[in-house]
């Protein structure tokens, strides 16, 4: 049975924590919605209601041009070592860029990642849990190195090239920050 919280409780922060894979959910007032596992070490606690996603530079950007039309946004942890539990946050989200004057402190709540494009700060509206007793069971072998890889081997200029030809615009031809 689900149950729902206003708050991210000390249960739910440990259950967070011990996590290697989330899944981030937003979706446009027009358009697709985008649903997208994210893994290595970039989800941050800030507060009972507040958390931070340091987003690399990946093939889109859908959340950053849904968020411009449509702030709302859902984070889900399942659990699959241990006890069943599927974790959903939900929320309104706001992008920090580069540029923000608020970049460099939550940058630091990170380890340093190439290729690291903006982060997302979630006000936590509230938080949902329930079973998860469908949900198979995986054993964690390990980050994969790739993403991080591609982005050395750019460099700094290739990112930014990359951002300009292929992160500007959603799948949908939304804008997204990036176009500033």
């Amino acid at each position: 049975m689900a149950k729902f919280y206003d708050k991210i409780t000390t249960r739910v922060q440990k259950f967070i924590e011990a996590q290697k894979l989330f899944f981030v959910a937003t979706a446009p007032k027009n358009g697709r919605i985008n649903l997208s596992p994210k893994g290595m070490d970039s989800f941050r606690i800030i507060n009972k209601n507040t958390v931070a996603w340091l987003s690399v530079t990946g093939s889109g950007n859908e959340t950053s041009a849904h968020l411009l039309g449509n702030n709302r946004i859902t984070i889900m942890f399942c659990s699959f070592e241990g006890a069943p539990n599927i974790l959903r946050l939900y929320g309104k989200a706001e992008e920090v860029l580069p540029t923000h004057d608020k970049w460099e402190e939550h940058l630091q709540l990170f380890p340093e990642f190439p290729g690291t494009r903006q982060i997302f700060i979630v006000t936590v509206e509230s938080v949902q849990t329930s079973c998860g007793m469908s949900i198979p069971l995986y054993e964690y072998q390990g980050e994969r190195n790739q993403l991080n890889d591609w982005a050395i081997e750019k460099g700094e200029e290739g990112i930014e090239q990359y951002w300009s030809d292929r992160n500007q615009t959603s799948i949908d031809g939304l804008d997204t920050l990036l176009k500033e």
